[in-house]
């Protein structure tokens, strides 16, 4: 029997079907618009990873199962649920390890002790090809409102930026702790964080390792 593992997303869910394998399911929704986009990125999404190819930096793809993925699972799970419960422990050796690309992503440990990053979750990526387009923009903080309404690569690299900065500090940029406490919701977050961004106030660097690569996102 599938476990049922606490890993909602913003167009799936996901369980682990047997050890070292996780499906990864389209969230149901009666929202139409909701609907619609769990439907383009779960179409994009297999082709991207066949595409891309068996990497060491990569999520395994094992095929499709029903209308989910199976992939390979990481196991010490999502990289922002590990710095939430993590993150007084995470020595700045470990962090600097962690340069993620593309995608989301989640950790798997190696025979150094270490653990490395695996990159995922493709469904709202772009390819400069026909039909490979998930039409999907970052969440806040990884979104840079001054850009417009479509995905480019200066896009992506503001949202580098904001990942880099979280995984150096254990915080999504302007706040202070990892867990959403009670009256600080997202929208709470988007309301405070977009207004700085659209007149590129960024969170002061100044002393960081990899500030200046932080600032040039």
């Amino acid at each position: 029997m599938a476990e049922l593992l606490k890993c909602i997303g913003s167009t799936s869910t996901g369980s682990r079907i047997r050890p070292g394998v996780f499906l990864k399911s389209p969230m149901e929704t009666d929202h139409e618009a909701v609907a619609k986009q769990v439907k383009l990125a779960f179409s994009i999404e297999a082709p991207i990873l066949q595409r891309l190819g068996p990497h060491p930096r990569i999520v395994r793809y094992l095929g499709e199962q029903g209308k989910g993925l199976l992939l390979g699972e990481a196991s010490h799970g999502n990289l922002q649920a590990y710095i939430n419960s993590n993150n007084a422990s995470i020595e700045l050796s470990q962090r600097k390890k962690w340069p993620p690309i593309d995608g989301s992503c989640r950790l798997h440990p190696q025979p150094r002790r270490s653990l490395d990053l695996l990159l995922c979750d493709f469904g709202g990526a772009a390819r400069d090809e026909p039909g490979l387009d998930g039409n999907q923009l970052p969440n806040d903080p990884f979104y840079d409102p001054t850009q417009g309404f479509e995905t480019t690569p200066a896009l992506d690299i503001f949202s580098l930026g904001s990942i880099f900065y979280t995984i150096l500090t254990g915080y999504w940029p302007y706040r202070t702790r990892t867990f959403l406490g009670k009256g600080d919701h997202d929208l709470d977050y988007a309301d405070r964080v977009n207004p700085l961004f659209s007149q590129r106030q960024c969170p002061d660097v100044t002393g960081f390792v990899g500030g200046k690569v932080i600032m040039g996102c």
